[in-house]
């Protein structure tokens, strides 16, 4: 019982146990420092500015289109008869009047000289008539010969001329088959896949054809934009301006040709409220290809001396849009802006900027109404190393692209 006593009190008494509550309030203290104290409100935030500036804005209509051909023929023979060759590669250019296949002109050979024969032996005949027909007429002055005679030898002279045109018909009828036996092209353009291969006997009731001539220089692209439009799009139209039109690829990341509005359809679709329009491309690297999928821009005005400030500068609030504008002391300030014409990555301002101001353009996903800023070109001298890199890799990394990206939408500050 006294041993158990003993070892009791000496546990009491050890220095292991006398430290723990001097140390607890420490940890305690330590704790709410790691927590998030109110100091990190304070710090300025890192993030990248942008001048508002003065200058050209393009006003553009963005839309949908189709590359379309102005001409897409289907290459039928206009005669019968056994394909003997073809003359082109699939895929290659061709310009009108180029050779594309023949057919076997044999046929039709024998039958032009069969008509020419023909021709010549009823043209013999139409002369001797009129000969006779005028040696008839003086033996009729003469009182040598009855006149009903000589009107039925006028009457045989009219019936071989008629003979002789019908054998002319004939005539030039195989000469045209002849020329037809030479299947060229009918307009310039880029030959698709063979249709028919030479020895197969060809009609001219073949739906296929031998093959598809599409034309490619120039091309169009037709595509569709709101009646709202129409206005801003029939004004400089029908005053005669040529009205810039760009083709950008189905990403909308390239540009493929530059070109120009052609027409305005004649009616609006009422069940989408949209109308058509053509527009015309040279197409000379022929990057536009038929029944392509593109996005096109259209330009109808220029805004001159126009506020413009980067397009991640504009946030969207429930009071609409706004911009975080950079004070001298580099505190930011919410102001409420009127948009007007976007082009990418550059917006106009119609009201509540001034140029020279500064917006932030990135890590506004951090600020409120009077937070104070860093700029990473503003850093001081001193602070470079690791530490200097990762404040830049917190202005522009990761961090700031998420700003970009949902500062786009997002609550208003107070």
């Amino acid at each position: 019982m006294v041993l158990v006593l003993v070892l009791i009190g000496l546990f009491a008494w050890h220095p292991w146990n006398r430290g723990s509550p001097d140390n607890a309030p420490q940890a305690r203290q330590g704790g709410g420092r790691r927590g998030g104290g109110p100091g990190m409100g304070a710090q300025p935030q890192p993030v990248h500015v942008a001048n508002v500036t003065q200058g050209e804005m393009p006003v553009v209509i963005n839309s949908l289109g189709t590359v379309t051909p102005l001409a897409s023929v289907i290459v039928k023979t206009q005669i019968n008869g056994t394909l003997q060759e073809v003359a082109f590669r699939e895929g290659q250019m061709v310009k009108k009047g180029d050779l594309l296949a023949q057919v076997d002109p044999r046929p039709y050979e024998i039958s032009l000289r069969n008509a020419q024969g023909t021709l010549a032996k009823d043209q013999a005949l139409l002369q001797t008539a009129r000969l006779d027909l005028q040696r008839y007429k003086v033996l009729l002055s003469q009182d040598s010969i009855a006149s009903q005679q000589v009107d039925t030898q006028a009457s045989l002279v009219q019936q071989l001329e008629g003979t002789v045109k019908s054998d002319q018909a004939n005539v030039d009828t195989y000469k045209l088959d002849l020329n037809y036996a030479r299947i060229t092209a009918p307009v310039s353009g880029r030959v698709g896949l063979r249709q028919v291969d030479p020895g197969n006997y060809v009609t001219t009731g073949d739906a296929n054809g031998v093959v598809v001539i599409t034309q490619l220089q120039p091309i169009s692209v037709i595509f569709t934009t709101s009646e709202d439009n129409l206005t801003a799009i029939l004004k400089p139209l029908h005053a005669g301006s040529k009205m810039s039109v760009t083709a950008y690829d189905r990403a909308n990341t390239t540009s493929l040709e530059s070109g120009y509005l052609e027409t305005v359809d004649n009616q609006i679709d009422t069940t989408t409220g949209t109308v058509k329009l053509r527009a015309t491309f040279d197409n000379k690297e022929s990057l536009l290809f038929p029944n392509q999928f593109v996005n096109t821009k259209l330009l109808v005005d220029v805004i001159k001396d126009a506020t413009i400030v980067p397009t991640p500068a504009v946030l969207n609030g429930s009071s609409g849009a706004f911009v975080y504008v950079v004070k001298p002391d580099n505190t930011v300030t919410v102001r409420n802006v009127k948009i007007g014409p976007v082009d990418g990555e550059r917006t106009s301002i119609r009201t509540g900027l001034q140029v020279g101001e500064r917006v932030v353009i990135d890590g506004s996903d951090r600020l409120k109404e009077g937070a104070k800023i860093t700029i990473p070109a503003d850093a001081p001298k001193g602070a470079s190393g690791a530490s200097g890199a990762a404040a830049a890799s917190g202005a522009s990394g990761a961090h700031g692209a998420s700003g970009a990206h949902h500062g786009r939408h997002r609550p208003q500050p107070q």
